[in-house]
C-alpha cells in the first residue's frame, strides 16, 4: 500500500502538534503543582514563625541532607515561600500567579505591593506569555498606571461602535515610553524613524500585544502623486490599521490634517473586506487609531 505524501505529512503534523500540546500542558501542570507546594510550605513556615530564623536555617539543612537531589529549598527561597504565603493568605487557587513560574512570582512580590495591580500583572503575564525580564520591564515602566488607570483622551466612544471602542481604549497607553530613542534637541523625523525600526522588538513591546509591523515609509499613490506613511501597523485583535506619523517638533494643529488624509487613504486603498467592517456613516471608517510622536517621547492619539 502506497502512502499518500500529503496525507502522511498531515498525520505527522497532527501528531507533532499533539505531542507539543501535551508537553506544554504537562509543564504547566508541573509548574502549578510546584507553586502550590511553595505556598503550602510558606504557610507552614508562617504558622511557626515564632521559632525564628533558626527554624528556617535548620529546615534548609535537613532538606538538603534528607533530599540531596531536591533543589529550590535554600534559606533564601524558603523565606520567599513564607512571603508568598503571607502575600496570598487565602490561597492561590485558580489565580494567575499559580500559573506563573516561581521567578515571576518573586518579581511580583518584590516590585508590586498593591494586590489589584499584582493580580493584573500576573494575568497579563499569563495571557501574553511574558518572560520574567519583560514582566520586570512592564512593572518598572508602570504599565498598569499607563494602560489601566490613565485618563486617556480619545474620541473612540463617538467614532467607534462597541466592543471596538472599548478594546481600542484598553489597547492604548498614556504615555508611551520610547526610551530606546536617542532623543536630541535637533533629532530629525527620519532619524527617529530609523531608531524605531532598528529597535522594532522593543517598539512592538511598548505598543502592546496585537500590533504587527506593516512597514516604514509605506508608499501609496493617489491622483498620480506619491505619498509615504512614516510607520504603518496592523492590530490583530481589532482588525484595524494603525497609522503613525512622526514629527520632530511639538504638535501643531496642521499635523492633524495630514494624518487624517493618510487615514482616509489607508481606509480607501488598503483596507480589505475582512478588516474592521465600516460602522454607520456618521462614524469614522475602519482605520481609527492615529498617532503623532514628538520629541517628548509621548504618543498623542485621537
Amino acid at each position: 500500500m502506497l502512502i499518500n505524501d500529503h496525507e502522511y505529512m498531515t498525520v505527522v503534523a497532527d501528531i507533532k502538534s499533539r505531542i507539543s500540546d501535551a508537553r506544554h500542558r504537562a509543564l504547566m501542570a508541573a509548574n502549578e503543582e510546584l507553586i502550590q507546594l511553595y505556598w503550602h510550605i510558606g504557610s507552614i513556615l508562617n504558622a511557626h514563625k515564632e521559632w525564628g530564623n533558626k527554624f528556617i536555617q535548620n529546615l534548609a539543612q535537613d532538606i538538603r541532607t534528607e533530599l540531596p537531589t531536591a533543589t529550590g529549598y535554600s534559606v533564601r527561597n524558603l523565606k520567599y515561600m513564607a512571603q508568598f504565603a503571607a502575600t496570598y493568605p487565602d490561597g492561590i487557587g485558580q489565580q494567575a500567579v499559580a500559573q506563573l513560574p516561581w521567578g515571576h512570582n518573586i518579581a511580583l512580590m518584590a516590585q508590586v505591593s498593591d494586590p489589584s495591580q499584582r493580580a493584573w500583572y500576573a494575568g497579563q503575564a499569563v495571557e501574553h506569555g511574558w518572560s520574567r525580564a519583560i514582566l520586570v520591564v512592564q512593572i518598572e515602566t508602570q504599565l498598569y498606571q499607563r494602560q489601566v488607570t490613565a485618563q486617556k483622551v480619545t474620541n473612540f466612544e463617538t467614532r467607534l461602535l462597541p466592543p471596538q471602542s472599548d478594546l481600542a481604549v484598553q489597547a492604548l497607553k498614556d504615555p508611551y515610553i520610547f526610551d530606546f530613542i536617542d532623543a536630541q534637541s535637533e533629532l530629525k523625523e527620519r532619524d527617529m524613524e530609523r531608531q524605531m525600526v532598528s529597535n522594532i522588538s522593543r517598539l512592538l513591546l511598548e505598543l502592546g500585544t496585537g500590533f504587527a509591523f506593516v512597514g516604514e515609509q509605506f508608499h501609496f499613490e493617489l491622483d498620480g502623486q506619491d505619498f509615504y506613511i512614516d510607520l504603518l501597523f496592523y492590530h490583530l485583535k481589532l482588525h484595524s490599521y494603525v497609522v503613525i506619523e512622526l514629527k520632530g517638533t511639538d504638535f501643531r494643529p496642521e499635523f492633524a490634517g495630514k494624518i487624517s488624509f493618510y487615514v482616509t487613504a489607508v481606509d480607501g486603498l488598503i483596507r480589505g473586506e475582512s478588516d474592521n467592517p465600516p460602522p454607520p456613516t456618521n462614524l469614522h471608517p475602519a482605520i481609527y487609531l492615529v498617532a503623532m510622536i514628538s520629541l517628548g517621547n509621548k504618543l498623542l492619539y485621537s
